[in-house]
């Protein structure tokens, strides 16, 4: 039990060690290696199914007699859909190309050296999130593919269906001879652990948080290692007049509804006025079968009566709840204005089959994901092949977007002579 401040230094110190020594043998694990152990961390989830999904059924059971928000207790539900995603993910980390020691850029210098990159892991990366017990999985192989150690703290909704992760986790390191203390998943709940996690470069290379924005924000005030991060997720989808109504309609839907506690759910709906009066009241109609409250500018309100008044707030917000704000613009810079001024930089869909507006759009949006013709819902790295995320970055330094396999690696300058000295 760990019970007091200098308890909980001393553990997270041993911690960081073992994950520092551990780092060590994974810069120089082998591809074999390294996709026996996520292969049988993937039999020993098949195995303990019924123990992690009883154990997630503790965590709803406690969250939900402790008043935990609906979009919280839907992060941290582990369906058996969702068990069996989180084992496809593994599989497809598997076959990924492994990108340690991956060699690039080779060109000879005119003194006659050679000269290049290599891929190299980061080290130790420190994950901390909320809910979201799939993250302790995908997180762990991205990690361990990337041939970093990690250490990974997720929140206390979720302590119980972590833990059952994480003996799946040492049962398939320990079988393929990686050692255990590769991934690290915290046993205490005490919101010191974070503290000390992120204040110790001498054992953390870089930290991902990824939860509400008040955890990333303290996060980034308070972290002496680098962080890669996004404070939120608000996302837009813009029907242009040139859009197809039927792919806007589905679009438009798909992007709120599929599920509203996610960052890459679209929370601001915008629509040329050419289309808007056509589009509008049928768009409302399934809004409201979907229970989803909608939240408009004066325009909107004249087209769909029972909307309410948009404020200025209502732009800004990430809902992560069915609330929906809706805007009629004049036209796709109109909708570029309002995207840049209001966006948190995630994702922005545009709907058109004017292929030099979609250009435009691509080109000139600023967000970590831009896409044509489809949801917002797709920008996320299990979409984009990466077979799982470790987060979303909305920087624009190294990782951007959905942060797979390569936003876990650095590169190094290599050096080829034959006995080269500089005159």
């Amino acid at each position: 039990m760990i019970c007091n401040r200098m308890d909980i230094q001393q553990y997270m110190s041993d911690l960081g060690a073992r994950a520092r020594a551990a780092s060590r043998h994974m810069a120089r694990a082998d591809s074999g290696a390294k996709n026996r152990a996520l292969a049988a961390i993937a039999a020993a989830l098949r195995s303990h199914r019924s123990a992690v999904l009883d154990a997630n059924r503790q965590d709803m059971e406690l969250a939900t007699k402790n008043g935990l928000d609906s979009a919280l207790l839907d992060r941290l539900e582990l369906t058996p859909a969702r068990f069996d995603g989180m084992v496809e993910g593994l599989e497809q980390v598997i076959a990924l190309p492994d990108p340690i020691g991956a060699i690039t850029d080779m060109s000879y210098r005119p003194s006659g050296i050679q000269v290049g990159k290599m891929r190299v892991p980061l080290g130790v990366i420190g994950i901390i999130y909320e809910s979201r017990p799939n993250v302790t999985i995908d997180a762990a192989s991205l990690c361990l593919k990337s041939g970093n150690a990690a250490i990974l703290r997720g929140g206390s909704e979720a302590i119980n269906s972590n833990q059952a992760i994480a003996e799946c986790l040492r049962v398939g390191l320990r079988e393929a001879g990686l050692p255990e203390d590769a991934v690290q998943v915290i046993e205490t709940t005490d919101r010191a652990a974070v503290g000390e996690l992120i204040t110790h470069p001498e054992y953390v290379d870089v930290i991902v948080p990824r939860g509400g924005k008040g955890l990333i924000e303290r996060i980034s005030n308070e972290a002496r290692v680098p962080v890669i991060k996004h404070l939120d997720g608000n996302c837009h989808v813009f029907i242009d007049v040139d859009a197809d109504h039927e792919k806007a309609i589905a679009i438009a839907i798909n992007a709120k509804t599929h599920r509203y506690g996610t960052c890459n759910t679209m929370e601001t709906l915008l629509v040329h006025e050419g289309v808007a009066a056509q589009l509008l009241p049928t768009l409302a109609d399934q809004y409201r079968s979907a229970g989803v409250e909608l939240r408009g500018c004066e325009k909107s309100r004249a087209l769909v009566a029972d909307m309410t008044p948009a404020s200025e707030d209502d732009w800004r917000d990430e809902y992560l709840a069915p609330i929906l704000a809706i805007k009629v613009v004049t036209d796709v810079d109109e909708a570029m204005d309002h995207i840049s001024q209001y966006s948190s930089g995630h994702t922005e869909s545009i709907v058109t089959e004017n292929w030099t507006r979609a250009r435009r759009f691509l080109a000139e949006v600023d967000s970590s994901s831009v896409i044509v013709n489809a949801s917002t819902r797709f920008a996320d790295g299990f979409e984009y092949g990466l077979g799982a995320e470790i987060g979303i970055s909305t920087d624009r330094i190294h990782a951007r977007g959905p942060v797979g396999l390569e936003g876990l690696t650095s590169q190094k300058w290599i050096v080829f002579g034959d006995g080269h000295v500089r005159s």
